[in-house]
């Protein structure tokens, strides 16, 4: 039998034919545009999403017998409102999850409401990309819009309702709604109440592997399809990729370099942080995960060589970073270039260069971005740790976990092997998986993984090298703090101000002295006992 992956990218929809043994038969992708109303604003319509299905599906299957599809998974872009009237027509284009126009309704949530009862509620916090923001900015600026409400979706979701009539939603894609009761996997009527919605407004709840129901017969008839094929609800991009890289079950771990970078951690067990650094969220498999994400990653390095140093050749820019060097870079690197969501959760913190001289080479300056990244990465590594997460191993994907470098550099600096998979094709191959589950050819998530996914290589880390990066990630935390820490005091005002303002002074004065000596290195800024209150990650 054959199984269809939806991946709903920002940018495109890729389709996949899978085979029950897990091959890739077929890949389709389908663009579509992005609107930008506003500065900062960032929507789509639906009905492209489903135009691009609609011409997709037939040349997936071109060549293929169609009635061999059993079944069809759809994973894809979280956090985007689709809302729909009583006739399930779409009110208005999708807010996406990289739209920036809720910043007064997270500071009410996360400030009024109070981010304790928030973590309370939903295990989360309030960000401007989540779904609870967006129906708050709706109802205070399209109030007709937002009475016009009949089903609140999200955008994976419409796919579903468009293949089989049902709105559904899975547990994991409504972890980022800050709607969801995710530890008891319900709604949380508090929540709902916050945002003026009904829950008969709420799409019905499933497991990602759950069968929703069966194609329509208008679905059927316009893709190709028999009636047959069963749909389930599918999983947020994250955990179907997840899903599609074997991470599954307590202890797993992935870490993508995209143009985002994020580390996600599978558990068995619901955990929140207490201080609400990772995201808390349900997973495809079942169960639960913790992530961590950074806004700008494998797009630092695509910044650095395409804008400043002029080139698209990023393997000859690394070429010159050569063993010897790992571990001794001078130069640092603070990759906030938009600012950064985890674990400092801070959309004034900027990419900035530190540690350069005037013998600061190119290289250099590549190596200190590659470096930087992977010490952000593991700044939430540290937080999970730190909940008595075992994580012995990772898995790495994404464009970024082309480069061998990196991968050496991203070992090194968390101190664990790093596993390369086989079959690389992000959230549609898990949501194929997540459709055989559905269909039973897999009793579960995990029986799917262990069949489906190998390892193609795996990168150790060395001791003496994991050392070096042991004392250059404590530098980087240092240098962090220093540089963040005046962006932090902007809203601070008042007599409050006085105190943080004469230790800023003292921490000025002692690091002119500390760089009164070019010759110092830095293991003794490392070593100093400048501290300030709460400043470990």
């Amino acid at each position: 039998m054959l199984y269809i992956g939806i991946d709903l990218w920002t940018s495109a929809c890729k389709l996949l034919l899978v085979t029950e043994d897990g091959s890739i038969l077929n890949t389709v992708t389908k663009e579509y545009p992005l609107i930008f109303p506003h500065p900062s604003w960032s929507e789509q319509k639906p009905e492209d999403w489903w135009d691009a299905v609609v011409t997709g599906v037939p040349e997936l299957l071109h060549g293929f017998d169609a009635n061999e599809v059993a079944g069809i998974g759809t994973g894809g872009q979280m956090h985007g409102l689709v809302a729909l009237d009583a006739q399930n027509n779409i009110i208005r284009p999708a807010i996406l999850w990289n739209d920036g126009r809720t910043s007064k309704e997270v500071d009410y949530l996360n400030n009024v409401v109070g981010k304790d009862k928030l973590s309370a509620l939903t295990a989360n916090i309030a960000f401007a990309g989540f779904t609870a923001p967006k129906l708050l900015w709706m109802r205070e600026n399209e109030l007709e819009n937002f009475r016009k409400n009949a089903k609140i979706m999200l955008p994976k979701d419409y796919l579903t309702y468009k293949l089989t009539g049902v709105h559904a939603c899975d547990y994991s894609d409504a972890s980022g709604m800050l709607l969801l009761d995710v530890q008891h996997k319900c709604w949380s009527q508090e929540m709902l109440d916050i945002c003026g919605i009904h829950k008969s407004q709420m799409p019905k709840l499933y497991e990602s592997f759950e069968v929703v129901g069966q194609l329509t017969k208008e679905a059927a008839q316009t893709l190709g399809l028999p009636e047959t094929v069963k749909v389930v609800a599918g999983a947020g991009d994250n955990a179907a990729a997840a899903v599609g890289t074997g991470t599954v079950g307590a202890g797993g771990c992935n870490i993508s370099l995209g143009t985002s970078g994020t580390i996600f951690i599978s558990s068995d067990k619901f955990g929140v942080d207490p201080n609400n650094a990772l995201h808390a969220f349900a997973h495809a498999d079942g169960g639960y995960h913790l992530m961590g994400c950074m806004l700008s990653a494998a797009s630092c390095n695509k910044w650095l060589c395409e804008e400043i140093l002029k080139t698209s050749d990023f393997a000859s820019e690394q070429a010159d970073i050569t063993d010897e060097k790992l571990g001794e870079n001078h130069v640092y690197f603070l990759p906030y270039l938009m600012g950064e969501r985890s674990p400092i959760n801070d959309t004034n913190a900027r990419g900035t260069f530190t540690g350069m001289t005037m013998d600061t080479s190119r290289s250099d300056m590549v190596q200190a971005v590659l470096e930087g990244v992977a010490f952000a990465i593991r700044d939430s590594f540290e937080v999970a740790k730190s909940l008595g997460i075992a994580i012995p191993r990772s898995n790495v994907c994404g464009g970024g976990a082309k480069s061998p470098l990196w991968c050496r550099i991203f070992a090194n600096v968390l101190g664990i092997p790093l596993d390369m998979v086989k079959t690389e094709q992000g959230p549609g191959y898990g949501a194929a998986m997540l459709a055989m589950v559905g269909c039973g050819k897999f009793a579960s998530v995990q029986e799917a993984a262990d069949a489906l996914v190998e390892t193609a290589s795996t990168t150790e880390p060395d001791a003496s090298l994991t050392a070096k990066y042991e004392n250059r990630y404590q530098s980087f935390k240092m240098r962090r703090r220093r540089m963040l820490f005046p962006v932090a005091m902007r809203s601070i005002t008042g007599y409050a101000f006085i105190p943080i303002l004469l230790a800023s002074f003292k921490v000025v004065i002692l690091q002119n002295i500390r760089d009164g000596s070019r010759m110092q290195d830095d293991n003794a800024l490392c070593n100093s006992n400048v501290k300030l209150e709460g400043d470990e990650v």
